[in-house]
């Protein structure tokens, strides 16, 4: 059975989504290679880095490209910038990211609610980064986001699934995909936020950071196979106390 991601009316074999923030361009072409991304994103402000280097002509051309609008402050400013992007070329996908404060980088979700509003009915395939609020994730729905991408903890730290609780509530009552995206910082819980119904994992800085980034790239892709595998499979049932044998030889010790 195929198993495929949905977004905008595109399908996606991959459910890994790279960022392309905080590499050298030489290591870009690599790390999507490996992890088997199929969605990258990409800063606008970032498109054009040196007149004689581009970050395009490091990424596979096979590659959707993810265009935020990093650096925004309200929503007026996001899409002015998604209305750039799409002018140069980014195409109609769209992840809306607004923070005013510059110290904790936590998303505005009343701004994003805003913009994602405007830019889906412009035609925009929006993705919302915010943080896990239900009430927030459903407005975001209601506004017309493709999906919804909440932090699992504060974006660039590493620190893993810390708001995982509320990822869960979100996924539960929120009748889209539902990207973990920020803060993951390794593999095993790239694999725990797939194991709970993430449709996807957005991830960033733990690859660029790690000491070899294409080998780390690939584990975050086997990790998102096998968690997304477990998901569907349907995991087992925990006891909350004792034990159960599994053999029944082992009955004798009961008696």
């Amino acid at each position: 059975m195929e198993d495929k991601l949905i977004l905008g009316g595109r399908e996606f074999n991959s459910r890994f989504i790279l960022g392309s923030g905080k590499y050298n361009l030489d290591l870009i072409k690599a790390a999507v290679e490996n992890a088997g991304a199929e969605i990258i994103t990409l800063a606008v402000r970032r498109a054009n880095t040196k007149d004689s280097e581009n970050i395009m002509d490091f990424i596979p051309r096979n590659v959707t490209l993810l265009p935020n609008t990093s650096g925004a402050r309200d929503a007026k400013e996001a899409v002015r910038i998604a209305h750039l992007s799409r002018e140069l070329g980014g195409g109609d996908f769209v992840k809306v990211e607004i923070m005013k404060d510059s110290k904790y980088l936590l998303p505005d979700n009343v701004e994003t609610i805003k913009a994602t509003e405007i830019l889906a009915k412009e035609g925009f395939v929006v993705l919302p980064y915010m943080y896990p609020d239900l009430y927030s994730a459903r407005d975001l729905a209601n506004a017309g986001a493709a999906a919804i991408m909440p932090l699992a903890a504060p974006i660039g730290s590493n620190k893993g699934l810390t708001t995982k609780d509320f990822i869960q509530i979100i996924i539960d009552e929120v009748d889209l995909p539902v990207i973990v995206d920020a803060g993951i910082g390794k593999p095993s819980e790239a694999c725990a936020a797939m194991e709970m119904g993430a449709a996807a994992i957005m991830c960033n800085t733990a690859i660029a950071t790690a000491k070899d980034i294409p080998v780390m790239a690939n584990a975050f892709k086997l990790a998102i196979e096998a968690g997304r595998k477990a998901y569907l499979a349907g995991l087992g049932r925990v006891l909350a106390r004792g034990s159960e044998s599994m053999d029944p030889l082992t009955g004798f010790l009961r008696n």
